[in-house]
């Protein structure tokens, strides 16, 4: 056990008990220097104990041998990708039982410095937590110092921006000329689908004498390459109702399309064409700046001012709890609080005639 020379190279052998208690041979080759095997002989070894006495950059490749057999593809690259930029460096060779409450305090103040959103904040707040609550449950790490340090930013953020009917209408016209992108934006608009769920479909999905579609995949693009995952929760899972009117479109949009196959994807773009799509089409015609998301939060801030009930918006969203929905998207219509007021000051008014006519008491 140890560290060789092998030529112009250096190589590492090492033997370790697995999680059985069997005894097993580690070999790598291939390093430049005497040093580089070295560090790599002693992150290997602490990583195959059930130890906090490790340094947290170790800690971090056990933490995601295990999550990426949970999590989907796009959810741990996108933790991955917040971790390794936001947290790793700050704490990477600090070991884990030593990292103090003070610790945190200091890396969260140097956070706080950048021009950050709340929401991000947040985010990357509760990815640490994350973090210290799996060494705690898993590796007996004795508490979280996250929790006394106190959390940063907010899970709720600003008001969502959203488009009304004639601003989304005013920005269609710009995408005339291609054809896929505007049906893709109508389904977006109209449905409240996100745009993973809506990369995803098939024309195997689409129900016409139904007029449903069923959302039961998500698409991302990943280090240059196609991915397909499952929704991502089973309430994501569901079938949504089409109006006549989008049925029609789709009908008169598919009677252009040759040689479809059922199970290809309807939509042959990434979510960063459409975002591209929509740059472009904003700046032409005029309408507020929004985000691509944002088109899902049009749908439910129009569910919302329809009158819609927040359980149906929920399940038509694919949301897991009502919660989300009314925490959400509640505030969206300027006109629903006016609304309100206006059925208020009408029932006040409504009372006080009565009072008058000494109908009441």
């Amino acid at each position: 056990m140890g560290v060789y020379k092998e030529g112009k190279n250096w190589k590492v052998q090492v033997y370790y008990k697995d999680w059985q208690g069997n005894r097993k041979r580690k070999q790598k080759r291939g390093f430049r220097t005497k040093g580089e095997a070295k560090e790599w002989e002693r992150d290997f070894l602490q990583q195959q104990t059930q130890s906090v006495e490790i340094e947290f950059g170790n800690f971090l490749e056990l933490y995601y041998k295990d999550m990426e057999v949970r999590l989907r593809e796009n959810t741990m690259y996108t933790k991955r990708y917040i971790i390794d930029l936001k947290i790793k460096p700050y704490f990477e060779h600090k070991v884990l039982s030593e990292i103090t409450v003070a610790d945190i305090r200091n890396w969260q103040n140097e956070l706080l410095k950048q021009n950050y959103s709340e929401t991000y904040l947040k985010t990357i707040n509760c990815q640490l937590g994350a973090i210290f609550n799996y060494a705690v449950r898993y590796y007996n790490l004795k508490d979280n110092p996250c929790r006394k340090a106190g959390s940063i930013g907010k899970s709720k953020g600003e008001p969502k921006d959203f488009w009304m009917q004639d601003e989304f209408e005013t920005f269609l016209e710009t995408v005339d000329d291609k054809p896929e992108a505007k049906m893709a934006f109508q389904f977006v608009y109209w449905t409240g689908m996100g745009s993973g769920e809506l990369l995803a479909l098939t024309y195997d999905d689409i129900n016409l004498e139904e007029k449903t579609v069923s959302v039961n995949k998500s698409y991302q693009r990943l280090k240059g390459k196609d991915v397909i995952t499952r929704p991502k929760t089973p309430k994501s899972i569901r079938v949504i109702t089409l109006p006549d009117f989008l049925v029609e479109e789709f009908q008169e949009y598919c009677s252009h399309l040759y040689g479809i196959m059922k199970h290809e994807r309807l939509f042959r773009f990434t979510k960063s064409y459409m975002e591209h799509c929509m740059v472009n089409g904003i700046e032409k015609s005029g309408v507020k700046r929004i985000r691509l998301h944002d088109l899902r939060h049009s749908h439910a801030s129009m569910l919302v001012d329809m009158g819609v009930a927040p359980l149906e918006i929920a399940e038509r969203l694919g949301h897991e709890k009502v919660e989300t929905t009314l925490n959400t998207y509640s505030h969206l219509y300027p006109s629903t609080q006016s609304k309100l007021a206006g059925l208020l000051d009408k029932k006040y008014k409504n009372d006080s005639e009565l009072e008058g006519d000494g109908i009441n008491g």
